[in-house]
Parts: C-alpha cells; structure tokens; sequence
C-alpha cells in the first residue's frame, strides 16, 4: 500500500537545555514522510513552502523516496515558521514564535497519482484542510490517520469531530483525550471517541509511551529510555510516521497489526529526539532500527 502524507513543512528555531538551532527544517509533514520511508520505501506528501525553501532538501526527500509533486511552491513567499523553548524536564515549551507565512493561503490540491493512495496520514492542520483531503480522494483510503490538537479542540470541535468520524484511527495525547471526550479517565474517553467514529484510538504519553484502545482490547506500549534527549520536535510526527509506513508495508488494519505499528513509531520516535531536526535521522539506517526494535521487544518480555 502507499501513503500520502498531508502536513506543514517548516523551519524550525529551537532551544532546549542542550543548546539551540536556529532556522532548521522542521514540519510534521516532514518528520511524518521521512520517518515512514524507513518502514515502507515510498511516500507522497502534499504542503505548501516558499522560495525559501532549500531545493537541496526537496532532493534528500525524494533520494528518500518522498515524492515531493504535491508541494506547492509560492516562489515571492516565506515558508512557515515556529521557534520555541523547552523547559528543563522537556516535557513543556513555550511558543515564542508562528509565522504561518504561505502556510495561511494553504489549500491542497491532490496531484491525480496520489488520489487512491491506500494510507493516509492527516497531519495535525486545520480540520476543514483534512476533511477536504478526504473529499479529493478518488475511493476511500484502506486507512486512513488522523492527528490533532487541543487547539482544534478549543476554535473547532464541531469540524473536528466531522473530521474524526471519517478515519480509522486518531492520535492524540492523554490531555486531548479528556478534552475531547469529557471523560478524565482514559480508558472511558476511549469509549466516548470511539462512538465518534474512529475504530482506534492511539493515545501518547510522550516519555511514558503510548496507550492503544480498539476491538474491547487495550494495549501499553512503552518508550524507551533514552540516555540524552536532545530536541523532542517531531517525535509525534516521526511516531505517525513509523506507524504509517508499518500499515503499509504490512498491508492491514487490525489491532494486533496497529500494535506492531506503535512499535515502530516508538523506534522512528526514539530516534528523533537523540538529535536537533532531521540530523539523526539522517543518519539512520535498516541495521539501526533493527536493533532498537529489539531493543524494544527485549524490554517487554517476560513470562509469568
């Protein structure tokens, strides 16, 4: 199966207790193609950058194997922008800056060889932008992700939830799951948004893993502990993205296929954030992430 991804790609300026990089490229739709194509060896993307965008990383995407057709270049305009600070623990920033720049005039149109891609991956955008990816596809998708944020939440629930209703499976944080829901406990939003639509919930808890909610099953995943976390932006994004690329590759939605996925989003994840933007995953290669998927079933076995 193919994916299409559907996401921002950026500059970023980022500080955290490690140091601080400045205008380096970022963007959900970045981090989710890239990781993906570790997983399954091709990806669609579709966004919106300005001229001053490097032409260079538009060829590391498609050496990649990202397909880069879909993203519209505005040649007189700047690319999105956001520069933020972490705190200590690295489980909290502050936003210092949005520049949305072309990104506020974005309206995606699906180039025709990507409209019956089989996965797609919704970036955390606008939900009028996600639905309207919906509608351009020729048939519907054999999956189809969804991530948001509180923020959607806060100015449109009621589009978000039309938004919702229509995948397969949706990615938040615990925070979000209350909000969205109503309920506190996690286990109880689960069965107030799976009566929205989605028949998987995947819930992430950052440095404590991730919860999976579908079929009346629940799974824990963990992450792994990492010695130095260095910049957490786009581990999300590099999570949706190995999760994508898995459904994939392996060409099913069941439960135990989405766990299989979770995993190597935690792997594509663990990975991000040992470096600032792309650097580590520049780096990577089939041999890394085979041991840190071992690395990962290595410390979720035991026997009773």
């Amino acid at each position: 199966m193919s994916v299409l991804v559907v996401g921002t790609v950026a500059f970023d300026d980022i500080e955290t207790p490690f140091g601080r990089a400045e205008r380096v490229i970022g963007g959900a739709g970045t981090y989710i193609a890239w990781s993906s194509t570790f997983i399954h060896p091709s990806a669609n993307i579709v966004s919106i950058i300005g001229g001053d965008f490097p032409k260079e990383e538009l060829a590391m995407m498609n050496a990649r194997g990202i397909d880069t057709t879909g993203i519209e270049i505005v040649e007189d305009k700047k690319s999105f922008f956001w520069a933020g600070k972490y705190h200590d623990n690295m489980n909290k920033r502050d936003t210092i800056t949005t520049e949305l720049n072309v990104l506020a005039d974005f309206d995606p149109v699906l180039p025709e060889a990507y409209q019956d891609d089989e996965v797609l991956m919704l970036g955390n955008l606008t939900p009028e932008i996600q639905i309207k990816v919906m509608d351009q596809m020729k048939k519907r998708p054999k999956v189809i992700i969804l991530d948001t944020m509180n923020f959607w939440m806060d100015v449109a629930m009621d589009t978000l939830k039309e938004a919702i209703s229509r995948v397969d499976i949706l990615t938040i944080n615990d925070e979000e799951a209350r909000q969205l829901s109503g309920e506190y406990s996690l286990v109880n939003a689960a069965e107030a948004i799976h009566k929205m639509g989605p028949k998987y919930l995947i819930i992430k808890k950052g440095e404590h893993g991730a919860l999976l909610f579908g079929e009346d099953k629940i799974f824990v995943a963990p992450a792994l502990p990492i010695a130095q976390v260095k910049d957490p932006t786009g581990a999300g994004d590099c999570f949706a993205g190995g999760l994508s690329g898995y459904l994939a590759e392996s060409g099913e939605l069941s439960f135990e296929a989405v766990k299989t996925g979770i995993i190597y989003g935690s792997t594509m994840a663990s990975y991000c954030v040992e470096e600032f933007s792309l650097g580590k995953l520049k780096q990577l290669d089939e041999m890394m992430i085979k041991e840190r998927l071992q690395t990962f079933k290595d410390i979720t076995s035991f026997s009773i």
